[in-house]
Parts: C-alpha cells; structure tokens; sequence
C-alpha cells in the first residue's frame, strides 16, 4: 500500500497533569508520537477537559494518571464516569496504553484501570507502564520512544 493510501488514525490522550513532571511525561509521550511521520493525528486532552465525543474519533488511547491513594486521580475517574454509558457500545475493542506516575508502588490504580477498561471492552495493547518512586530524568527518553511505537504501531494497523 502506498503510503497517500493510508487513512490517518487518530490518538488521544488522555492526560491528567497536576504536577510539572506528569506534564513532562505527557510532553514526551506526544513528541514521540508525533516524530514517527506517521499517518497519525494526536490529541491530548485533561481529563475535565474531555467528553465522550473526544473518545468517539479515537482509533486508540493511552491514559495517564498519577496515583492517588492507590487509586487513579479522581479527575480520570470523573472522565470514565461521563464515558462509560455514552461510548459502551461504539468503541468496543479500543486499543489502549496506561501509563500511572506512582509514588507508592501503582497496583492499586492499574487494578482499576483494568475494571473499567474490561467493563468497556477495550483491548489492552501492552502492560501498564508504571514509573515508580522517585522521579527519574531517564524516563522522558523512555516515554518518548513508547510514544513513537504507539503511533507506529496505530498507523500501521499493528494494533
């Protein structure tokens, strides 16, 4: 197939970033995304800021959240619950990624994560990334490249 012939996927984010270096993170992610020359078109979005017609263009998903409590933030939370109903039945099968930011050790959030996710019937396309402890300058190189094979992976059809 020639590369003209390719459809542009679309892939949203969504981030919650209460603090400077979940942005950072959030940043990284795109930029990979985004180097790739795929046929690919990303868009992040907060939580708050984002409604289930976001969710219905999307061809796949990555959410990142810090972990609260041992929980996903209560933001993510909120978006699953203005979600859930209206996108059940249209997005069934959406590939997704989660990425937790976890002071402690990220269990409790990836469980409930995985809950709702099942509950819609996405398609897990990888383990959850959970970037655990103190943080580390080394994980912007690392979410860059999870970013470009994300959107490797989307745009050619890999997942």
């Amino acid at each position: 197939m020639k590369s003209a012939d390719k459809q542009t996927k679309n892939l949203l984010i969504i981030a919650h970033c209460p603090s400077e270096n979940l942005a950072r993170l959030r940043d990284g992610l795109i930029v990979g995304a985004e180097n790739t020359g795929a046929h690919l078109r990303v868009t992040s979005r907060a939580p708050l800021d984002s409604d289930s017609e976001d969710l219905q263009t999307a061809d796949g998903i990555v959410l990142l959240t810090p972990e609260n409590l041992g929980y996903m933030s209560g933001a993510m939370k909120d978006w699953f619950d203005r979600i859930y109903y209206p996108v059940l039945d249209d997005k069934q099968g959406l590939p997704c990624v989660a990425i937790v930011r976890a002071g402690h050790d990220g269990t409790g959030t990836v469980r409930a994560l995985q809950t709702i996710t099942t509950g819609l019937r996405w398609r897990w396309v990888q383990e959850p990334i959970i970037y655990r402890g103190n943080w580390q300058e080394a994980w912007l190189d690392e979410i860059s490249d999870i970013g470009e094979a994300i959107a490797t992976a989307l745009s050619e059809g890999i997942i």
